[in-house]
């Protein structure tokens, strides 16, 4: 089967979809700010000391988000297809990230670049609710992570992410699903051979 390319259009009416409702003249503005980008399998998005300019919305492929702490890799976020990435606190302070975005699979990304966003959204009601929309869910998928790790077991911290982001838990390496849920690549065997077996 071929797959069929999206044009910016379709990648404007999706975002459209998902976030708002627009007029023909309001597609024809986000079509018009999207910028697509390609990236390679392990290739940086953003790099640590970068300024997060831009918020990415993935059409095709799986990105994670880390930083290291006391020299080690923690893995704070992934995403794949349909799911927006954006190093929020570099975005709105304008100051370096200490954030690194990484593609783990060939990834292609349309960027929304901020500037540009929020001069549009001053005069379009429709791309404010958008832009506000895209930040709301953006908090809460943190605010999600943030309780996963709190309040749950690591088994139960398995189970949600299952459920929450199956392509990611089906796609990404152990070694930063481990990182991600706080444990190691070890208790994340032994979890999931006992959710198979139980």
């Amino acid at each position: 089967m071929k797959e069929v390319l999206k044009t910016t259009r379709d990648i404007a009416r999706e975002l459209a979809r998902k976030y708002s409702t627009m007029t023909h003249d309001e597609l024809d503005i986000l079509e018009n700010i999207l910028v697509p980008m390609k990236f390679a399998k392990g290739q940086m998005i953003l790099s640590e000391g970068e300024i997060c300019k831009h918020i990415y919305y993935i059409e095709k492929g799986l990105v994670r988000q880390f930083y290291f702490k006391k020299g080690k890799e923690v893995t704070e976020h992934m995403a794949v297809e349909g799911n927006i990435v954006m190093c929020i606190e570099s975005l709105f302070k304008e100051e370096p990230t200490s954030l690194q975005v990484e593609a783990l699979e060939p990834v292609l990304i349309y960027a929304l670049p901020k500037a540009r966003l929020e001069e549009v959204a001053l005069h379009n009601v429709n791309i404010q609710i958008l832009y506000r929309k895209i930040l709301e869910e953006s908090l809460i998928l943190s605010q999600i992570h943030a309780d996963l790790l709190r309040f749950e077991t690591a088994q139960d911290r398995y189970r949600k992410m299952c459920k929450l982001a199956t392509q990611v838990t089906l796609r990404a390496p152990l070694v930063y699903i481990a990182s991600y849920l706080q444990m190691t690549p070890e208790t994340l065997s032994r979890v999931r051979s006992n959710i198979v077996l139980g």
